[in-house]
């Protein structure tokens, strides 16, 4: 379905990112893997995609706390290729404190990982797209980009601006063959969840399984965690023919719990 676009992913050496990356690999998308870690590791996971997919898979490390490396990476991107067809916006971190008591510069690292290098990667990927009249722009936020939880201020600031942000850039896209769209996932066993596991064990003094589903059953009505491979798919489908006409909206991929 995606033989020989080129598709961004940032943050996608582990979790959710390298979900998405698999999945549009396997629709024969070429794919620019982005994030931190260790050398060979994701030079491993760069050659399996490839050697998997028959595709073309390069990695580009730039930090996406940097406009300017941000706005680089898309230009790399363009030159190395030749075009961008699909960027997924998915690099994120997460600290959590009372607002009285959140560092400054938590706040500032989050708001510049999690909802400024959406904007400066958009704003560098939109008249690529344009020119080639299709683009596919997909947001990875969050079910707290709809509703608030403790604790979360900068976090939930974020994937709220990331949602205004998906409906402007979708209104002024409207017409062009590019669509941008965000995906609200709820709990995802990702690293960052584990860390969050882990202290509800420790403060309750609870094994690792009670914990998670003391997470699950405070928000995810479906008591189940949402796969990587299901955010894939859901990148997929708004890569699709069937999605031309979707655009600036949030999808939740929660199990229910903006529902409630």
């Amino acid at each position: 379905m995606l033989k020989s676009k080129v598709a961004i992913v940032t943050g996608s050496t582990s979790g959710i990112g390298l979900g998405i990356a698999r999945q549009l690999a396997r629709l024969r998308a070429n794919i620019v893997l982005n994030g931190f870690g260790d050398a060979s590791e994701i030079e491993a996971i760069r050659g399996g995609i490839e050697r998997e997919h028959g595709v073309r898979v390069v990695y580009d490390g730039a930090d996406m706390s940097k406009g300017d490396a941000v706005r680089r990476l898309i230009a790399t991107t363009v030159e190395t290729f030749g075009r961008l067809d699909i960027l997924v916006n998915n690099a994120g971190i997460q600290f959590t404190a009372p607002v009285e008591e959140f560092p400054p510069a938590n706040w500032h690292a989050i708001l510049d990982i999690n909802l400024s290098a959406a904007f400066h990667g958009i704003a560098a990927a939109v008249p690529e797209m344009k020119k080639q009249g299709w683009g596919r722009i997909v947001n990875i936020a969050s079910a707290h980009g709809l509703v608030g939880s403790t604790h979360k201020a900068a976090y939930v600031a974020a994937k709220h601006g990331l949602i205004g942000l998906t409906k402007v850039v979708g209104l002024e896209t409207a017409g062009t063959g590019v669509t941008c769209n965000a995906v609200c996932p709820g709990w995802v066993r990702t690293p960052l969840v584990e860390k969050q596991i882990s202290d509800i064990a420790a403060q309750k003094n609870i094994s690792q399984m009670d914990a998670a589903k003391a997470l699950l059953g405070e928000k995810q009505p479906s008591s189940e965690f949402v796969s990587p491979e299901q955010l894939g798919g859901t990148v997929a489908f708004l890569c699709s023919a069937a999605a031309d006409q979707i655009t600036g909206t949030a999808i939740s991929v929660d199990g229910g719990w903006t529902a409630q």
